[in-house]
């Protein structure tokens, strides 16, 4: 698609299998914000983990992604349909949208027109809530090993966008009404074997594999083994989500 940066089908398997999944509580929090809940728009879908979430509180969830393999890889109930479509344009009716959902991608969209189509397809008084989150937090002795691979190891083969990610969204204009939201953290518990196939995701580990053919994982694992202690063990894993929530 015309304006498409594809980062992500390749590792489109690895998102379904390794990607945490939000809180419930988002999801219902946002119901609660929302004065219709006919349909949900889940922009940028990915594996479809965030439309999944709003079906519980939607007649229907309409879920795109403008690549063919994420949508491929996308599951959900019969009431969410998934389609291949660009942010900026929807192929959605006009003002026809209660809820418009964008989670971890709104760096990746033409703001202009992704914020026009929000305008044009979302019912009067309709929500738009759109957040992100950034590095992974663990503990103190393996955060250090974390942050070395992101920033010393692969930090120049992340796409320039996601310096937008690292600000956490405060440079973005966002055109619309700010609704407060609440402290959110995506949680997971995960063993070393988890955790490694998490970063396997990772765009730029995608980036450093094809540039130079080697894998940046193999420098930081034994690293990894030495703080994890017993890989078969669990351990709890957080990310601190930020948000830009508005109403038309």
């Amino acid at each position: 698609m015309p304006g498409f940066k594809d980062h992500f089908s390749q590792q489109a398997a690895g998102y379904s299998t390794f990607r945490p999944l939000y809180p419930s509580g988002l999801y219902q929090h946002l119901s609660g914000l929302c004065g219709g809940h006919g349909l949900a728009w889940d922009c940028a879908t990915g594996n479809g983990q965030a439309a999944r979430g709003l079906a519980d509180y939607f007649d229907r969830v309409i879920a795109t992604d403008a690549s063919e393999k994420q949508i491929a890889h996308a599951h959900g109930p019969n009431t969410v349909s998934f389609r291949v479509g660009t942010a900026e344009c929807s192929g959605l009716d006009d003002a026809s949208v209660d809820l418009i959902t964008v989670a971890q991608a709104l760096h990746w969209f033409d703001h202009q027109a992704f914020f026009q189509e929000v305008q044009r397809v979302l019912k009067t008084g309709g929500l738009l809530a759109v957040w992100t989150y950034d590095l992974l937090i663990l503990d103190d002795q393996l955060d250090p090993v974390l942050r070395r691979l992101n920033e010393d190891i692969i930090g120049d083969y992340w796409p320039v966008e996601r310096q937008m990610v690292r600000d956490r969204y405060q440079t973005i204009d966002f055109p619309f009404e700010s609704i407060a939201m609440p402290g959110f953290n995506l949680e997971a518990s995960w063993t070393l074997e988890e955790l490694v196939g998490y970063l396997s995701t990772w765009s730029s580990v995608v980036r450093y594999k094809a540039a130079t053919g080697r894998d940046p994982l193999q420098e930081i694992t034994p690293d990894l083994r030495d703080a994890w202690g017993p890989a078969s063990d669990k351990k709890p894993v957080r990310w601190p989500i930020t948000f830009k929530v508005g109403r038309v």
